[in-house]
Formats: structure tokens, sequence, C-alpha cells
């Protein structure tokens, strides 16, 4: 039997070589290179917790993905509900009966609680089947999967082109529907 006059500088060993071993796990295993440092013109606004690069949002329903989202940057607001996205792509999957839309914007803002995606700045959406839509701002609605602005909007498919005030356009169905100042021509080639 060990001495009890050993037993605390023996536990005292065991302990170090636990602390020792773990140090050694943790700086084989972690990052390499050291933390990214902020300097004076990169910190972020007091309303911001978080700022993402490449950051990928997915709209999934019955299991099936319905759209995806890819940012440049995404800051996040102290509330968490709101995300601030800039260079935007957003995909919606084709159905059966209709092919993919992808939208693509300078910047915007995702509302978790919400469900909408506003953006803003060179928005162009294109369907698969070759229709193209180019705006100012556009908000996307997930209630009820509709894309509207008031905006006036740039429509061509084909040899039509177009251009109206405002616009809502159904993701399921791929209907447009133009609401004022409409100006349709066709293109003869």
């Amino acid at each position: 039997m060990v001495s009890p006059i050993y037993i605390k500088p023996l536990l005292a060993l065991l302990l170090l070589a636990a602390v020792v071993s773990i140090a050694v796990v943790v700086l084989r295993n972690g990052p390499q290179g050291s933390a990214p440092v902020l300097t004076a013109n990169q910190q972020l606004p007091h309303n911001i917790d978080v700022a993402l690069k490449k950051a990928r949002f997915t709209e999934i329903q019955d299991g099936l993905v319905v759209w995806e989202l890819v940012a440049e940057r995404v800051d996040y607001d102290k509330g968490g509900d709101m995300a601030y996205l800039s260079d935007i792509l957003m995909e919606f999957q084709g159905t059966r009966s209709h092919g993919a839309i992808t939208v693509t914007a300078d910047s915007g803002v995702y509302s978790s609680l919400e469900k909408t995606v506003r953006l803003k700045g060179h928005i162009h959406v294109a369907t698969e089947d070759g229709a193209s839509f180019k705006t100012a701002s556009i908000v996307y609605t997930g209630a009820t999967a509709q894309f509207s602005t008031s905006d006036p909007v740039t429509f061509r498919q084909q040899r039509l082109q177009l251009t109206a005030v405002g616009m809502n356009l159904g993701v399921k169905d791929q209907r447009a529907r133009f609401f004022s100042s409409v100006d349709a021509s066709i293109v003869m080639n």
C-alpha cells in the first residue's frame, strides 16, 4: 500500500500530466495560424453581433429544398432575426411543371421571423425557360412564395420586351402580373 505521505504529490503529478496531455491534444488538433485581428476600419457596427463571409441559407419544406441563398457577406443584428446580406445569389429549385429560378442582387435583408428576403440593387431574376426580369428592389415573401416590387421592371422573354411599374411573380406557377404603365413590344428578327 502507498504511504499517505506520498498520496498528495502523486495526485498533483497525475493532475499535471493530464493538463499537459490536454494541452498537447488541443495544440495538435486546434486551428492553424492565429485568430484574425480586427483593425480600426474593420470594426463591426454597434447593432451587429456576428459577421460572416460566404454564408448559405436554405429553406426546406416537406424534406425538399425550396430555395438556397448564398451571400458573400452577412451581418447579424443583436436580436438575431435580421441578417444583412451583400452580393447575393438566390436559387429556387425547379418543379415538374416549371424550371429553376435564379436571382442576383447587390444587397438585401433576410428576416427569419417574417420569412422574407428584401433585395436591393441591380436585381436580376432569370427563369430556366429564358424569362428575365430586372428591377431596383424586390421582396420575396416565403408564406406566399411570391416576389413583389413597386419599382419599374423590365421583362424579356424570347422576342417579347415589356416595361412596367410594379409586379408580382409567383415562384411555384411562374406567373407574372404587371401593375401599371405597361409598355410591351415584340422584336422582329
